[in-house]
């Protein structure tokens, strides 16, 4: 028998904690270090105080419920830890830079124009249309193009004071918030920047901005590996990355080359999977007819190829250049490409979904 977390933690679902009639995963105090070598379960329990009338009996109950409904294989007696809330919110903070926001999703591509940024905004867009509270970091440095594709470029960026700190304020456009280094830099001339300003201005719009709480966070990442990739898992706890390519041969060998990035030890982030973008060419007076002018299924091959999720298949439509060249998102007008990325969406909350109860939370890297 094959175990992972989502076993345990079903398991442990059944536990309540007297006094409340929540169960104990619930309520939080499953703490995000499981391991599993074998059969052998370890991981620890937080209790609000040490002197908790509950802990022996909790703990018991816990042992039980895994032996019970995981199997009575586990080696389960004995392992599990006991811990006590520590009430240090500067620590909290220092850990969670972004405390209310639930999910943190990347937005990469191996290389250069194959729509990334067209991707990450409409994505953005659809899952605030789905109802979700939505945030977008334009953290392409070198080329950010997200100001223009919302038609914000003159947005001007003020500050507000939020628990004594003054913090920039996010601008808003169709339900989501957007900040880039695009509103700070002159947009007629090219960014210079050394590898270290790079990284501090893109640490300042994560955390010395306004952000609020939040379902989603969509990056736009910079197209390849460089060290822009490195200061965001450095900097936040990224709960998945989405690879976005055309069918083309060429951008197939970079996505691949962008997912093994993630996967990686030194990163670690789970792929939520890939989108395959400008699929086929739709003409928009005759949406049902196809050509495949950049090969086909290549995106749909990779994936099933490297064991990841298809996400979407996004045709290659005029409306999507001239949507991002008006600061419309294309998924705001009911077209084909508009209803594929609202399917990308749901696919995403679908694949975050599973990615939260199959694997415990990603940690940020931290580099010795």
């Amino acid at each position: 028998m094959t175990l992972y977390p989502k076993l345990i933690l079903d398991a442990l679902k059944t536990v309540r904690y007297p006094g409340t009639g929540k169960d104990i995963v619930a309520m939080g105090m499953v703490e995000d270090d499981m391991r599993i070598e074998g059969n052998k379960v370890s991981f620890s329990l937080i209790f609000p105080r040490p002197t908790d009338p509950f802990i022996k009996s909790i703990v018991r109950a816990s042992e039980v419920a895994i032996n019970t409904y995981v199997g009575p294989e586990v080696e389960i007696k004995g392992n599990i830890a006991v811990k006590t809330v520590k009430k240090n919110p500067d620590k909290k903070a220092a850990e969670s830079p972004l405390p209310g926001v639930k999910n943190i999703i990347g937005v990469s591509s191996g290389k250069g124009g194959v729509g990334k940024s067209t991707v990450a905004s409409n994505l953005a867009v659809s899952l605030a249309q789905l109802g979700y509270k939505v945030g977008l970091l334009d953290a392409d440095i070198f080329g950010p193009s997200i100001p223009k594709m919302f038609g914000i470029e003159d947005a001007q960026l003020y500050m507000s004071e939020v628990d004594g700190r003054n913090m920039i304020e996010p601008a808003e456009r169709y339900g989501v918030k957007i900040l880039s280094i695009g509103f700070v830099v002159d947009k007629e001339k090219a960014v210079l920047w050394r590898g270290a300003m790079a990284s501090n201005a893109l640490k300042q719009l994560i955390t010395e901005a306004n952000w609020g709480e939040l379902d989603y966070f969509i990056i736009d990442m910079p197209p390849g590996t460089s060290d822009i990739h490195l200061t965001l898992v450095q900097t936040l706890a990224i709960t998945g990355a989405i690879v976005v390519t055309t069918p083309q041969e060429v951008a197939l060998a970079d996505a691949q080359k962008g997912i093994s990035m993630f996967l990686g030890p030194q990163v670690n982030v789970p792929v939520l999977g890939i989108v395959e973008n400008m699929s086929w060419f739709t003409p928009a007076s005759h949406p049902d007819e196809k050509y495949f002018i950049f090969g086909k299924d290549g995106g749909k091959n990779l994936a099933a190829k490297l064991g990841v999720k298809l996400l979407g298949q996004i045709p290659l439509v005029a409306g999507i250049c001239k949507g991002g060249d008006d600061g419309v998102p294309v998924t705001l007008q009911n077209s084909v490409s508009g209803r594929a990325f609202v399917e990308l969406a749901q696919a995403v909350v679908k694949a975050v979904d599973e990615r939260n109860a199959s694997l415990p939370p990603t940690h940020r890297v931290v580099t010795h």
